[in-house]
């Protein structure tokens, strides 16, 4: 396979390529960035990339001070260090434990309010318009009934909704793969709330025939869970099953 790169060095991924083909010869090469760059937006080339292992974002480089229309730019990301969550290492703390009984947990009960949450309270740096529509196409292709949370072979965008009394007080939304289910952005409305949410969420995924939690980028708060941090090589082995 004849592998393209930016003067840089970002490994370039084009529509017509194999994704999956992509990702091995990632590994053999040892490519040693987060990123690379996709060439395009189209929700069938977004799904692919999601199915290969990709956690696909995306970027405006445009200068906002000069140019009037926006520049974006696809980036699918296959970390250098994954934070997975392999559900027998789950740790809940004492002081949350209290706390778990009062909230109920939806499974994909509002997929497209609980993206919207998300862009509301992080913002569109890297959920950028153009795809956050290819997102909500490859929801709206699927032929999965929406509260529906369960493996798939296609990608299928979902989502986790945590309610105290009625009230919206915490959610996710990420994307399903196989027996993978990786998170893509979150939010919370009260303390404590979303760490809730994540260990409610874990206990769904078991509970439904996952192999475990993808988180995506290390930080302290998911070590805290359980979770570990794992290498490209190792994160795709468990990803393909």
């Amino acid at each position: 396979m004849y592998l393209k790169y930016t003067p840089t060095g970002y490994l370039v991924i084009s529509p017509e390529d194999d994704c999956h083909a992509i990702v091995d010869a990632m590994l053999a090469t040892e490519y040693n960035e987060d990123f690379c760059i996709g060439l395009g937006f189209s929700p069938d080339f977004v799904a692919r990339l999601m199915e290969a292992g990709f956690l696909v974002m995306s970027a405006n480089i445009g200068n906002p001070e000069t140019d009037d229309i926006p520049s974006y730019v696809l980036l699918p990301k296959l970390h250098l260090e994954r934070s997975a969550l392999f559900f027998e290492n789950l740790h809940i703390k004492k002081s949350i434990r209290r706390h778990i009984n009062r909230y109920e947990l939806r499974p994909d009960a509002d997929f497209g309010g609980i993206m919207e949450r998300c862009i509301q309270k992080h913002g569109d740096d890297w959920l950028t318009p153009p795809l956050a529509a290819a997102i909500k196409k490859i929801r709206e292709q699927s032929n999965i009934p929406a509260g529906q949370l369960v493996p798939t072979t296609e990608a299928r965008p979902v989502s986790f909704a945590l309610y105290r009394n009625g009230e919206l007080a915490a959610g996710e939304f990420g994307v399903v793969c196989g027996k993978v289910y990786t998170s893509y952005s979150g939010f919370y409305y009260e303390d404590n709330a979303g760490t809730v949410q994540l260990i409610l969420a874990a206990r769904y995924l078991e509970e439904n025939g996952f192999s475990f939690f993808d988180l995506g980028m290390p930080l302290s708060y998911k070590t805290d869970l359980g979770a570990i941090d794992i290498c490209p090589a190792e994160f795709v082995r468990l990803f393909r099953g």
